[in-house]
């Protein structure tokens, strides 16, 4: 729906929204080369209310995150593939490491985490706690990684999770079928 760079234009969009009694839910992250596994954390966000914000690290916020290399897309392709999902009704860009200041700007009624966090490790939680945010992990297991993606494509691989995939189509394709 839109891409903002001013998180207090970003608030003032969301307030009448708000008061007219819509759900606001935040997540956030990196998304550096978007997979199934973002799509699937970002439309079980979406589940949860009736607007999604996605806010997402900066250039420099992913280099001292992940390292020397990340991210592989700069930080407006992202904020505009994002963007583009039927699922995401905002994005915004942030500099700092996590997502608290972001928080007490927006209050959102949930702050959606994907599966590599339980709600005792979730770094703005107790931010979240005192906004009157609800916290919540969402999304499939972890099994997609941009990391891995990048390390398989650097060795030459198939992705991991595809490899799985082939691996079960080739399995079912020898059983033998069953008439019934």
């Amino acid at each position: 729906m839109a891409v903002f760079h001013d998180l207090d234009k970003l608030a003032a969009e969301l307030s009448p929204r708000r008061s007219a009694g819509e759900k606001i839910v935040l997540a956030n992250g990196a998304f550096d080369l978007l997979h199934v596994g973002h799509l699937r954390y970002l439309k079980a966000a979406k589940a949860l209310g009736d607007i999604l914000v996605v806010a997402v690290n900066s250039d420099e916020s992913v280099r001292q995150l992940k390292g020397p290399g990340r991210p592989v897309v700069p930080l407006a392709e992202r904020l505009e593939l994002l963007d583009g999902l039927a699922c995401v009704d905002y994005v915004i860009g942030f500099e700092q490491k996590d997502v608290r200041h972001i928080i007490e700007k927006l209050r959102p009624h949930f702050h959606a985490k994907g599966t590599d966090y339980t709600e005792k490790t979730v770094p703005e939680a107790d931010v979240a706690r005192a906004a009157g945010c609800r916290t919540v992990i969402v999304g499939p297991p972890k099994n997609h990684s941009t990391s891995d993606i990048i390390s398989a494509a650097r060795l030459g691989e198939a992705v991991p999770s595809l490899r799985v995939s082939a691996r079960k189509r080739q399995v079912a394709s020898r059983k033998p079928s069953r008439a019934k």
